[in-house]
């Protein structure tokens, strides 16, 4: 049984493998004959969108702070429960109902569904804007509409998310998503700044009105789009039990889970920076609001830096680099939080939002180019959730830990979470047997003497018997319908060929060149039937 699940294994590697180059490989190409850091936006649907984007965001960053000053305003000494509240209130939806929402993009067409989220949206805005022109907000008011505000984000997120490989298509959506952060990261430094100089000049309510306006330009941009250049996929019609289909087609993805559960406890415990910055500019630096500013700009300048990074690369994100972020991500954490001076502390926010961009835009690409065009909105929607979902449980959660043991400890933990569950899904995501040489290794240091698998004294029986039942799996993989000789005997000659480059192999270190070389073999049976 085992045998028989280690040649499946082989065989999904190796078309991955094969799938994987043929892919990167034309990406590559058409990124350095024509790429760069913009070339997505040679796509014009998609520059409409982005100029869109870059608007709508300014306006939504200017209307996080308009409304956290007017909560203040509003809530009379009890400032700090307040904004509690309404932002547990604005991400609550994505938590109760988030997964629906992918279930909506997956139904509709994604360009009418975001035309009416952003009419929603803006609504919304235009709302809150006027009860506190004319002085009638008060507190609940804010509650209510930042519920209201979340429902929307539940089915806008995983839309417009899924809406982007549809402008640019599969070969552009990693530079796409990189760009599309890099927008947002750019609005989160000019945003607040706008936002500040306003609402000293003029109050709370003109912002939530130029944010109302600012949905206008994604209106616009969708409005005037060629619908006959989108690679929309065909909606799925209405039936019962989708949202239990997307469930069960992620998990029968072993790939899929390991990405969502490391994005998951990487989001809840390590990404609450704007809590945590807070905490610790004034309760261990002692600094005052500007300072605060300061280090939020910081951390936008790294995320900044580091989607612009992202944009550069021409290649399709493979799950090492998505390790490699996240384990950089959570030791920079760790030693942010171990700083001893202010100074200091800004300085490794810069590296650690470029190892945060960098992680969360190859999850995010990897998520929408492993799966079926017809379940991308659903699993972006369990994206989505694990994404932004568990703030309101991660958020408190973080925050008792700063009140009873410091905010220094928060970010040390949130770090250090991170990089435990890099390392686990790093071991899980490793050919059987890769370990087992380093163990070796660690065990001669030791002195014990090094395990030797069953099958002969060095080991290369039990190597033999794999690389034969892999190079059979092989064969059954690419073989052709019956009657074709000539495939047969193409196909039984690759086989043979692979069995004697494994028994000559079988003593490496790692299996990662017998991965290559069965990739090498099913695509040599696929293209000679060709």
């Amino acid at each position: 049984m085992e045998g028989g699940l280690d040649a499946e294994l082989a065989v999904e590697k190796a078309e991955e493998i094969a799938a994987a180059e043929e892919t990167g490989g034309a990406v590559a190409e058409e990124g350095g004959a024509s790429g760069g850091m913009f070339r997505s936006l040679r796509t014009r649907n998609y520059r409409l969108f982005a100029a869109g984007q870059v608007v709508s965001n300014t306006g939504t960053w200017m209307q996080r702070v308009a409304q956290d000053w007017l909560v203040l305003e509003l809530a009379h000494g009890s400032g700090g429960t307040a904004l509690g509240i309404t932002t547990g209130l604005q991400f609550l939806p994505l938590l109760l109902f988030g997964l629906w929402g992918g279930v909506v993009a997956d139904r509709y067409p994604k360009r009418r569904v975001l035309m009416i989220t952003q009419v929603a949206m803006g609504v919304l805005a235009l709302m809150l804007g006027l009860l506190a022109i004319t002085g009638a907000a008060q507190v609940w008011h804010v509650y209510v509409l930042a519920f209201g505000l979340g429902l929307a984000t539940v089915v806008d997120n995983p839309t417009r998310q899924s809406f982007v490989v549809e402008m640019v298509g599969k070969r552009d959506l990693p530079n796409a998503i990189a760009l599309n952060s890099a927008t947002f990261n750019g609005a989160r430094l000019l945003g607040p700044a706008v936002a500040g100089v306003l609402i000293a000049a003029i109050g709370t309510g003109p912002v939530f009105l130029v944010n109302a306006a600012s949905f206008g330009a994604v209106l616009l941009g969708l409005y005037a789009m060629r619908e006959s250049e989108l690679n929309g996929a065909e909606p799925v019609k209405r039936a019962k039990g989708q949202l239990r289909e997307g469930l069960r087609y992620v998990r029968g993805r072993r790939d899929l889970v390991m990405v969502l559960v490391l994005v998951g406890f990487v989001a809840t415990f390590g990404m609450n920076f704007q809590m945590t910055t807070a905490l610790v500019a004034r309760e261990v630096f002692h600094t005052g609001a500007s300072s605060f500013g300061l280090a939020s700009s910081m951390l936008a300048v790294g995320a900044l830096t580091g989607a612009l990074l992202a944009a550069r690369r021409a290649t399709r994100p493979r799950l090492r680099l998505l390790l490699v972020a996240a384990l950089m991500f959570g030791v920079l954490e760790v030693a942010t939080g171990l700083m001893p001076v202010y100074w200091a502390f800004l300085v490794l926010l810069v590296p650690t939002g470029i190892a945060l961009m960098t992680f969360t835009t190859a999850a995010n690409a990897t998520m929408q180019l492993g799966v079926a065009p017809e379940m991308r909105g659903r699993v972006m929607g369990l994206y989505m959730f694990v994404f932004l979902g568990t703030n309101p449980v991660g958020a408190p959660l973080v925050g008792w830990m700063a009140e009873q043991f410091g905010p220094r400890l928060s970010i040390v933990v949130g770090g250090l979470v991170a990089v435990l569950v890099t390392l686990a899904v790093g071991l899980l995501a490793a050919p059987r047997g890769a370990a087992a040489p380093v163990l070796d290794r660690l065990r001669r240091r030791d002195g014990t003497p090094a395990a030797r698998p069953a099958g002969g004294p060095d080991g290369s029986g039990q190597a033999r018997a794999e690389a034969r039942s892999e190079a059979r799996s092989e064969a059954r993989a690419g073989a052709a319908p019956k009657g074709d000789a000539r495939h047969a005997a193409r196909a039984g000659a690759a086989t043979n060929e692979l069995a004697a480059d494994a028994e000559r192999h079988a003593g490496e270190p790692s299996p990662a060149a017998l991965w290559r070389r069965a990739g090498r073999a099913v695509r040599r049976c696929a293209f000679s039937t060709a």
